[in-house]
């Protein structure tokens, strides 16, 4: 006979008078939880608590990102569209959360960022191994973030596997594929660690797509919405940082908004954004 729950209480009430406990806290590690933040200020500043908790909350929802995108390739490559289509939708309330954020971190003014900022020492946000294998499995690879991780490290090894694989792009053609459109099979002869290209053949596909099936032009727009979530993440990162250090370098050396800049207005999925000037136009 199965247990019946109680979803408040977390108390799992077995026959005969049995009873498991598993309380909220338990299943979800609370105690764990709010003990990993460890401001480094002395005497403790008031804002380095919110700076990390928003940072750490930021590494939570990376890894949730990291579990979607994993999954929705496996859908797509399970021809399972149904279930891709829901997948991306949630991705994009992800990315609304991650920009909806920067919002809490921008009650902290100069001045109160200021007071703890030489704590951070060389730590700094373009380390972040997970948010960097969220870009790989979008397509955005490039070498230069293996750097920052130590050989045999969790972040490492995250960053190689990603590197490695093909990326949602890659997938989502693969599908196309088989959907009965033209992809050129020099495009998956690519090597899988190349950053994504455009690429006109595909694009002649991709318009006979969005002319004939309704369906799977809806999920090339939510491609296109991903797209767009993560540049509009870019661009409020980089607002944050310039209204809250200027101008100055960021911490572990990098250059601060100036490097920051340089990412945006990148698309990860160039192809869909370049057939917007040829819809419509006779060819």
């Amino acid at each position: 006979m199965s247990p019946s729950r109680c979803m408040f209480k977390g108390v799992l009430h077995w026959p005969n008078d049995t009873m498991t406990q598993l309380t909220y806290s338990d299943y979800l590690k609370v105690d764990e939880l709010i003990d990993l933040q460890d401001p480094r200020s002395e005497p403790e500043e008031h804002d380095e608590l919110l700076f990390i908790i928003i940072h750490q909350t930021y590494e939570l929802w990376f890894k949730q990102l990291r579990h979607e995108l994993a999954f929705l390739m496996e859908r797509l490559d399970q021809d399972d569209v149904p279930r891709a289509f829901h997948t991306l939708k949630r991705v994009l309330k992800i990315f609304k959360t991650l920009v909806s954020q920067i919002d809490i971190l921008e009650t902290m003014t100069p001045l109160e960022f200021e007071s703890f900022r030489s704590r951070l020492d060389t730590a700094s946000g373009f380390q972040s191994y997970q948010f960097r294998v969220v870009e790989f499995m979008l397509g955005h690879k490039r070498p230069q973030p293996m750097q920052f991780q130590p050989e045999g490290s969790i972040g490492r090894e995250l960053l190689e596997a990603a590197y490695h694989s093909p990326s949602l792009w890659q997938v989502f053609l693969r599908y196309l594929q088989r959907a009965g459109y033209t992809v050129p099979e020099d495009v998956f002869e690519v090597d899988v660690t190349a950053p994504t290209e455009p690429n006109e053949t595909v694009q002649d596909s991709l318009l006979r797509v969005y002319e004939n099936n309704h369906q799977l032009s809806e999920l090339c727009e939510l491609l296109v919405d991903l797209d767009e979530g993560l540049q509009e993440w870019r661009y409020r990162h980089v607002k944050m940082v310039q209204r809250t250090i200027g101008t100055k370098g960021g911490s572990g050396g990098s250059s601060g908004a100036e490097y920051l800049m340089k990412t945006l207005f990148k698309p990860v999925f160039p192809d869909l954004w370049d057939i917007r000037a040829r819809i419509g136009v006779a060819t």
